[in-house]
């Protein structure tokens, strides 16, 4: 299977670490002209070290009108419209399990915000282009977490993976018959960023052990594995493949 993106214009958010920043990487070595974002413009500026054309640019994607703006920036800049959307901009916005009766409103509303708003919006705003095209892959970053609880224990982010579950579904029916697949991937335990290298290493040698016995494959994930997943949803391979939440968690 020879799988190239030559010609296609590419966006990825949350690029800056972790799945992004493979993610971005990934599309870039196959030959797509790749256009990341991230909050951190350090961690930007070496994903676009890697091979091929990376274009970042460092901004909040929960900030008020932030994600339409870069999606018609993207448009502006390439004259047509974004062939792949990659949602994947997320995680827990440095929160740490606690009671949901200690829970303020307004960290459930920016763990929400980041997971599942951004990703409706920046739909949102592809959508008229792809549509326009009449083809178009949009893939989100979901997690185990979307599909069961969550080990993090936070609320706001196991309903907010949910929740992205099901925008996933719901936008494969509608934009199906405009030529425009909506997939997911769930990663399973990955030490992508630092709330999950303090997670694992909160559970001590024993439950770190345990863990891993759980694993069919007997190791944890590694941000090139979610990656690959994306590259062949994203692919004209998979040009029949919609509405699918795509476990990637070594049978965990």
């Amino acid at each position: 299977m020879n799988i190239r993106f030559d010609g296609a214009t590419v966006a990825v958010t949350g690029a800056g670490h972790g799945f992004g920043r493979a993610i971005a990487q990934g599309f870039a070595a196959l030959g797509a002209q790749v256009f990341a974002c991230d909050l951190a413009a350090d961690e930007l500026a070496e994903t676009a070290r890697g091979e091929g054309q990376i274009v970042t640019q460092t901004f909040d994607l929960a900030a008020k009108g932030a994600a339409a703006a870069w999606i018609r920036g993207i448009e502006d800049a390439t004259g047509g419209p974004i062939g792949v959307l990659i949602c994947n901009a997320g995680g827990v916005r440095g929160q740490v399990m606690r009671p949901v009766d200690e829970v303020p409103e307004e960290d459930w509303h920016a763990v929400f915000d980041v997971n599942l708003h951004a990703a409706f919006l920046l739909a949102r705003a592809a959508a008229p282009g792809m549509k326009r095209a009449k083809t178009g892959r949009i893939v989100t970053i979901t997690s185990g977490a979307g599909l069961k609880a969550s080990r993090t224990g936070i609320q706001a982010y196991c309903a907010a993976k949910h929740g992205l579950v099901g925008l996933t579904r719901q936008l494969s029916q509608e934009l199906g018959p405009e030529g425009i697949t909506v997939n997911s991937v769930a990663p399973g335990f990955v030490l992508s960023n630092p709330a999950s290298v303090a997670q694992f290493d909160s559970y001590g040698a024993e439950g770190k052990a345990r863990m891993i016995a759980g694993i069919s494959m007997r190791r944890l994930g590694e941000a090139e594995d979610i990656a690959h997943a994306v590259l062949f949803l994203s692919s004209a391979q998979a040009g029949w493949v919609t509405g699918q939440v795509l476990s990637v968690d070594g049978g965990g």
